[in-house]
């Protein structure tokens, strides 16, 4: 990989990554030398804001977070949901352009983005998360442009439900851990057509919903069709 690739050509861009610990925005994180910084952020805590200094990347270790973007009316899209073991953070430029926030209880650890090479040379193990992650962060985004693009309503909580699936549990049920409001917001709906899909599916026979976030999937076979 080079690095020239993950940075802007102005010198001033800021290299991808390092080991240094962080200085958090509250006190009371607990901090582990010679890896990174562990933090702890509340439901709906902010971990960073849309244009502040993209000095780190973050790792989830437990929980889910957030990162959109606030348009300029005052709507919002949520770009990706990072679940345990998750990249997020990576940026080209100097600043990020998305917030990233917590959806509920989570802990991250946080890396400095300085001196890539070093980094790679120290702890492959790391360097290879890195860069698995940004390869999954590439491949998500691909495929959320064309469910923003191409999918019905309905085809994008089929699309959804699958994908939510196959990064948790991998059976035929889960807990969302978001609201429907972050789902349409994701997916590029209201909630009340949010609400309808599901209702819809769930008429269908196609899911169970037993609690407005536990979600069985009853028939994932034709979930799988309106994926396809």
């Amino acid at each position: 990989m080079q690095t020239a690739l993950l940075t802007k050509a102005s010198s001033s861009a800021l290299p991808l990554f390092t080991l240094e610990a962080p200085q958090f925005r509250k006190a009371g994180d607990a901090a582990t030398p010679a890896v990174g910084s562990v933090h702890s952020y509340a439901k709906e805590e902010e971990i960073f804001a849309e244009g502040d200094r993209a000095a780190y990347v973050y790792k989830v270790l437990s929980g889910v977070v957030r990162t959109s973007k606030l348009l300029s009316d005052g709507r919002r899209q949520i770009d990706a949901f990072h679940l345990a073991g998750d990249i997020f953070g990576i940026e080209a430029g100097d600043e990020y352009r998305f917030c990233a926030e917590a959806v509920g209880e989570c802990v991250v650890i946080a890396y400095r983005r300085n001196n890539l090479s070093a980094t790679m040379g120290n702890d492959a193990q790391l360097a290879q998360e890195i860069t698995i992650g940004m390869m999954r962060s590439l491949v998500r985004a691909q495929n959320h442009m064309l469910l923003l693009g191409r999918k019905s309503a309905i085809e994008k909580i089929a699309t959804f439900l699958l994908e939510m699936v196959e990064r948790t549990s991998g059976d035929d049920a889960l807990d969302l851990p978001m609201s429907r409001t972050d789902i349409a917001d994701h997916l590029g709906l209201t909630i009340e057509t949010v609400s309808r899909s599901f209702t819809q599916l769930e008429r269908q026979g196609i899911i169970d919903l037993p609690s407005a976030r536990h979600v069985v999937l009853s028939n994932k076979a034709a979930l799988e069709r309106l994926n396809a």
